[in-house]
């Protein structure tokens, strides 16, 4: 009882996350169901067929809204199921000793980007433009379901983030069109998953707590974005992230560390972490400052 109450409690989190963010559900969640001791494919397994719920849900409210670009998601969602389901079987494939370095690693690539995606970068910001390329969209969308797959999660910042960066599509499309294109991701994930492990490698229970608890923190992920800057929050989503994904490297065997390294290592983290967060809040003042002095600068 005590799991499925923490279970809702990741599901709950993640969805606040990824609601504020625009990505970051799978790469959440799935670190989180590691901590608490699950295998990594079944981990990603679960996740996926909890975001069967949630990303239909998300797609519908966001298409409801104008927030979706059809031709880009009918460019990104095919491949990216292909690479999904491929993702999905490869991690299926492999022993819990050999999926564990490889997924905690892909997270951890995943949280040093999202960490430094909002501290440094700030909030994403597109553009209009030229339409969007198929021989963009196709890989873009491969590589970022067959990474969703075997790392628990990816598509958000991978998919995300290339398409800001384009400046060819106004960004509450961009979120738009990607949410609703995970909704094929997840599907061709948990089908790859059913493949490759059977429903015996899947804990319903968890999916479907996790699926109540993000249905349930759907709401305030407005109110977050209302009221916690997403720069802020982004840091230290990434942050955590690279927390719990960082034994990998310090006592996972990769690196020859004492136990004295293996802290110091955690301490270098916490600092990094710290300043990383203390830097966003600094820089959020100041770009709130810069746009309430915008009009009186305008009218002088």
């Amino acid at each position: 009882m005590q799991t499925l109450i923490l279970l809702g409690v990741v599901g709950l989190l993640a969805q606040l996350v990824d609601g504020s963010l625009g990505m970051g559900y799978g790469v959440t969640s799935t670190t989180l169901l590691l901590a608490i001791g699950a295998t990594p494919a079944g981990a990603s397994a679960t996740v996926h067929l909890a975001q069967i719920g949630t990303t239909l849900s998300s797609g519908l409210s966001h298409w409801r809204l104008g927030n979706v670009d059809w031709r880009v998601v009918r460019r990104i969602a095919i491949p990216g199921g292909i690479g999904a389901f491929l993702g999905a079987t490869v991690l299926s494939t492999l022993s819990t000793r050999a999926a564990a370095p490889l997924m905690s690693g892909l997270l951890l690539l995943l949280g040093c980007y999202v960490l430094l995606r909002f501290t440094v970068r700030g909030l994403p910001r597109g553009g209009l433009g030229r339409p969007l390329r198929g021989r963009f969209l196709t890989p873009l969308g491969l590589v970022g379901g067959f990474v969703d797959a075997t790392g628990g999660g990816g598509w958000g910042p991978i998919g995300t983030s290339a398409l800001l960066a384009s400046g060819r599509l106004e960004p509450r499309k961009v979120i738009g069109s990607v949410a609703t294109g995970e909704f094929i991701v997840a599907l061709a994930a948990s089908a790859g998953f059913l493949t490759g492990l059977g429903h015996s490698g899947i804990n319903l229970p968890w999916a479907a707590v996790l699926l109540l608890g993000g249905a349930l923190a759907a709401p305030f992920a407005a109110w977050i974005v209302r009221y916690v800057p997403p720069r802020v929050l982004g840091s230290v989503v990434g942050g955590m992230i690279i927390l719990t994904n960082a034994h990998t490297v310090l006592d996972g065997g990769l690196l020859p560390l004492t136990p004295t390294g293996q802290a110091a290592g955690y301490l270098l983290i916490l600092a990094v972490w710290t300043a990383a967060v203390v830097h966003s809040v600094r820089a959020h003042r100041a770009d709130t400052a810069a746009r309430a002095a915008e009009p009186e600068a305008v009218r002088g």
